[in-house]
């Protein structure tokens, strides 16, 4: 109870600025050019009609509360708005009428009742009082106005974390499973091999892990990955597969989806033939504009791998929760390209604030 009953800081300063006002035009209207020579009224009537005011206004507070708590959210406002201006002038019909009335009954500072003088002072009053009401609202309807939308950034914010945190999810077994697949070939065919194989991937795999916690990686970064990962390739196909890369240093810091180059890679490998005679070749530049291509020629393999789609959707979904213009697939027959945007740094910070570490 305490904590709706308690006014705020603006309805304290509307009622110390008003009510003052309002006690000096009560008093003239009460008393006429009597408020200039009678110092009773000053002493009696002023004060006394302060603490009416005062009673007044805390009921109005009250009820206002009230109806906020009943009605609370902003589509209810039209529905509050309108009880509350019903009980507001009603309230301040009865607080006013009966004033006059009670100073004429007891004759209060020889006071006589004036119809017309009552008629003005309730005009005054509601007036004021629909002031008061109408600023008290306005500060209340913005206030939750603010609070609905932090909370729907604040929904959006973890929502996107959540599909992000998704998306990450789905790397770590998809590569696991293509790995198992080579080493699993690799065992059958030579065990020296796999050993190697096995060796390389559980120190790719270690960074793999540590880099995906982060979500985004800078483009040095992943660069520096996929030279790891292409180690781990070769020991399984050697001279079958070949690797240029060729990086703008300028473009270094910039950020894109980790492991968005392992992804790209793995995909190649996986749906290419790969021979000595015919090595599938993969280039990865960076062009003006702030793009990273990933390309390889065409060699499909004649039994198509099964393919769970994953990494190239993978990578499009999180450019899509980033707000960035999705990555783009370029195929003339003879070559595969991937056009990656690469994001600077104060984009993601404005865009992902404290969800996403980078």
């Amino acid at each position: 109870m305490r904590r709706w009953i308690k006014p705020r800081r603006v309805e304290w300063v509307s009622f110390y600025t008003m009510m003052p006002v309002l006690c000096l035009i009560l008093n003239y209207l009460l008393f006429g050019s009597r408020l200039k020579t009678d110092y009773r009224i000053w002493l009696y009537s002023y004060p006394l009609i302060f603490l009416q005011g005062f009673i007044s206004w805390y009921l109005h507070i009250v009820v206002m509360h009230w109806l906020r708590i009943k009605f609370p959210l902003l589509r209810q406002t039209t529905l509050r708005l309108s009880i509350l201006a019903f009980a507001h002038i009603s309230m301040t019909f009865l607080t006013f009428v009966s004033l006059f009335y009670t100073y004429d009954a007891f004759h209060f500072l020889d006071y006589v009742l004036d119809t017309a003088k009552l008629k003005t002072c309730l005009f005054v009053a509601i007036a004021l009082t629909m002031v008061a009401t109408t600023m008290w609202e306005a500060d209340y309807i913005f206030k939750q106005w603010k609070v609905s939308v932090a909370e729907k950034e604040k929904l959006e914010q973890l929502t996107i974390k959540y599909e992000f945190d998704t998306l990450k999810s789905q790397v770590n077994p998809h590569f696991l499973f293509n790995c198992f697949n080579t080493l699993s070939s690799l065992i059958s065919e030579d065990r020296k091999q796999a050993e190697i194989f096995l060796n390389e991937l559980s120190k790719v795999y270690r960074y793999l892990l540590r880099n995906n916690e982060n979500g985004l990686s800078t483009l040095k970064s992943e660069v520096q990955f996929i030279d790891s990962y292409y180690k781990l390739l070769q020991t399984r196909h050697n001279e079958a597969l070949l690797m240029t890369i060729e990086i703008d240093k300028k473009y270094e810091q910039y950020l894109l989806p980790s492991l968005s180059l392992q992804l790209l890679v793995e995909n190649a490998v996986k749906h290419n033939q790969l021979s000595k005679k015919h090595p599938l070749v993969i280039e990865i530049f960076t062009t003006a504009g702030k793009k990273l291509i990933v390309n390889n020629n065409l060699q499909p393999r004649k039994i198509k791998s099964t393919s769970s789609r994953i990494g190239l959707q993978n990578i499009r979904s999180k450019y899509l929760l980033l707000d960035q213009n999705s990555l783009q697939i370029l195929e003339d027959g003879k070559t595969f390209s991937v056009v990656l945007p690469l994001i600077w740094n104060k984009v993601v910070d404005k865009k992902l604030a404290n969800n996403i570490n980078v």
